[in-house]
């Protein structure tokens, strides 16, 4: 069995995190955000939204032999080394079957001027899964966390049956951040830690990791408001630090806003959880905005103490959220939760901090675990999830 890229937009596979798809003449490419907020997307926050993190094609099926053409782009900043692209196969909610590739596109950013890049063009390729069994199988195909994917065709080899899978079992989990949600830094998209969490605690994740562009923008508040699920996770304040996009003065209001438009029709009881920032050395006392020095390491600019009245700091930043958790609370907001970012990668943990900012493969999953061990010892209505043990 054949389907071409019309036909898996169109129904022939079940997308699970995207809202809308790019359609190029050979292929289709997953958007992280709906249509209508495309006129509204800085052109950083674009990039980032075309990369699918935490999406996944998902399908069953008899075949022996899973095969998807494709056509990647992945970012590559030097001195960095590139990064391999990955897809996983997971078959029946078994360990992921990974297909690494160095195959593709490469989009070289420029180090100095990271508005600047040069694209070197690549051929695509087919990923294959192979000797997959001919038994009846549920199968969800992990998209790269880290590069562009242009789909064009799914081939299921000695397959007799092949159906797209019509509705997920398990709860639907939507968590919005930052590239610390994004994760490009892990090996393979089903180890990002949004996905390690929706794991072990059986949840059907949407993520809205946007590496860099985690400003509490408006269409990300409207599009939380408007999909449908059981779970909510915001986890904020690194970019703002990072960009000195807010100062205290904005950003209060501006997450009371956030807040606001998200209780505004359908999820006015849904649990919401507020994650403040994982541990950041640089920026813990000190404000924003950060680079990257000649070492590669994250650090915050010094100086222009006098025009800095009002800046964040990550102490700050957990501060402010708490206190707005707790008000809202005390004003009836009762399924709204504040967890300490710390809880979850604190300075016990930079020796996973390799570039003082975000976490390596480790971890991440590390990361993972823990935020799952936070949601069982939670109560949350309508949502039940198994014992978990925290990773220490």
């Amino acid at each position: 069995m054949k389907f071409d890229s019309n036909a898996l937009e169109h129904g022939a596979v079940s997308f699970f995190g995207c809202y809308a798809f790019d359609r190029r003449s050979q292929g289709i490419s997953p958007r992280r955000l709906p249509d209508w907020t495309r006129p509204q997307l800085p052109q950083a926050t674009d990039v980032m939204v075309r990369m699918p993190s935490g999406v996944r094609m998902a399908f069953t099926t008899d075949a022996e032999t899973i095969a998807l053409t494709v056509q990647t782009t992945r970012m590559l900043t030097p001195p960095a080394a590139p990064a391999a692209v990955v897809f996983d196969l997971q078959v029946n909610g078994a360990a992921a079957i990974s297909y690494s590739s160095m195959a593709g596109n490469t989009l070289v950013v420029d180090p100095l001027d990271r508005q600047q890049y040069s694209l070197q063009r690549g051929d695509a390729y087919t990923v294959e899964f192979t000797q997959l069994g001919t038994e009846l199988k549920h199968c969800e195909l992990w998209l790269p966390h880290n590069a562009f994917v242009e789909i064009r065709q799914l081939e299921a080899l000695g397959a007799s049956e092949f159906n797209a899978v019509t509705a997920a079992q398990s709860k639907r989990w939507l968590h919005y951040g930052s590239s610390i949600s994004h994760c490009m830094e892990a090996l393979q998209p089903s180890a990002i830690w949004p996905a390690v969490t929706a794991q072990l605690a059986g949840l059907q994740l949407r993520n809205l990791g946007l590496a860099g562009q985690c400003h509490l923008d408006p269409f990300v508040a409207r599009t939380i408001r408007d999909t449908d699920c059981e779970l909510i996770s915001i986890k904020t304040g690194i970019n703002i630090i990072n960009m000195d996009s807010m100062r205290e003065r904005v950003f209060i209001p501006a997450l009371y806003g956030f807040l606001d438009t998200i209780r505004e029709g359908r999820h006015l009881n849904t649990p919401l959880l507020l994650v403040s920032p994982i541990y950041c050395p640089s920026a813990e006392q000190h404000p924003g905005p950060t680079i990257a020095n000649d070492e590669g390491k994250f650090v915050t600019l010094s100086g222009h103490s006098q025009v800095q009245t009002g800046c964040l700091t990550l102490r700050r930043v957990r501060e402010i959220m708490a206190e707005v958790v707790a008000t809202r609370r005390d004003a009836g907001d009762v399924n709204l939760h504040y967890i300490d970012g710390l809880s979850l990668f604190s300075a016990a943990d930079s020796g996973d901090l390799p570039d003082d900012l975000h976490p390596n493969p480790l971890g991440y999953k590390r990361m993972g675990q823990r935020f799952a061990a936070t949601l069982s010892a939670m109560e949350l209505p309508g949502i039940e999830i198994p014992a978990i043990n925290r990773a220490d």
